[in-house]
């Protein structure tokens, strides 16, 4: 069984030993809840300051799977979860539009970030990433791919695109299939370059000899949304809860939280839920 279905499967365990405890001693605490979310999300360090204040709001438990976004969204279309927080927009309104969500809200944004040796021997660093893309690949420099189908993935196979380069001619480029925080390391260890989140970067600590080369492109925008399973095609996922946790994490008290996040004085995440 890999790490990804242990996760998953020790969450629904989890869940259902839960569920069972309570049937048996006739408590009425609300049922946990169970979200499938990114690495992004959970390895910045995000979800031990957001969920607390959740759970004080509302008296509910939250279980997080995380793993990449696209993972994350075939949970969802299984009706493995109950909500979904993820940041790969257009496969997010694909889900709504296949009825798997009711809905999908955007939460909060941050941007993407190319990290690599501070030496930066193929000279890829300012503020193009597309530029920035093509001189690594020139080099032969090596490129670490988180390769996971996550929203960090996706994200960087758009930037190879727009760059006109095919990753699988790419000298150096290689895939782990991994978290954010794996990928990280990997390249720390090798002098590589990778693409990543500003918030797990800020949060990571083995950071070696890297350092930001490339941001501020409008293209390293990074939108996140969340959404509720449709209970409509999973009958079992605990819908009230799901939209109770969409309803509190963009609400102006959901949205305060995650403002306040910060690490080193630096905030990682920016809300902009609409009202």
């Amino acid at each position: 069984m890999n790490n990804c279905r242990q996760r998953v499967f020790s969450a629904l365990t989890a869940r259902l030993l839960a569920a069972l405890f309570l049937l048996a001693s006739g408590a009425a605490f609300p049922q946990p809840l169970l979200m499938a979310s990114t690495t992004s999300t959970e390895q910045s360090g995000l979800f031990t300051h957001l969920l607390p204040a959740f759970k004080a709001a509302t008296g509910m438990d939250v279980k997080v799977v995380a793993v990449g976004t696209g993972q994350a969204i075939d949970m969802g279309r299984r009706g493995d979860a109950d909500v979904l927080f993820v940041h790969d927009q257009a496969a997010e309104e694909k889900l709504v539009q296949e009825g798997f969500a009711t809905r999908r809200l955007a939460v909060m944004y941050n941007d993407f970030v190319l990290v690599g040796p501070a030496a930066d021997p193929s000279g890829v660093r300012g503020k193009d990433i597309v530029g920035a893309l093509r001189k690594a690949a020139a080099g032969s420099a090596p490129f670490v791919s988180r390769g996971d189908r996550s929203g960090t993935h996706v994200a960087e196979l758009r930037y190879w695109k727009l760059a006109g380069l095919e990753v699988s001619k790419i000298a150096g480029y290689r895939e782990c299939g991994c978290g954010m925080g794996p990928a990280l390391n990997i390249a720390a260890s090798t002098g590589a370059y990778v693409l990543t989140d500003r918030g797990t970067w800020l949060n990571f600590r083995n950071r070696a000899g890297l350092v930001v080369l490339v941001e501020g492109d409008g293209k390293l925008f990074n939108q996140y949304g969340v959404l509720p399973v449709n209970p409509a095609r999973h009958p079992h996922v605990n819908s009230a809860g799901a939209n109770r946790f969409v309803d509190w994490v963009t609400s102006a008290a959901g949205q305060g939280v995650i403002a306040a996040y910060r690490i080193g004085g630096e905030q990682l995440f920016f809300p902009n839920a609409k009202p």
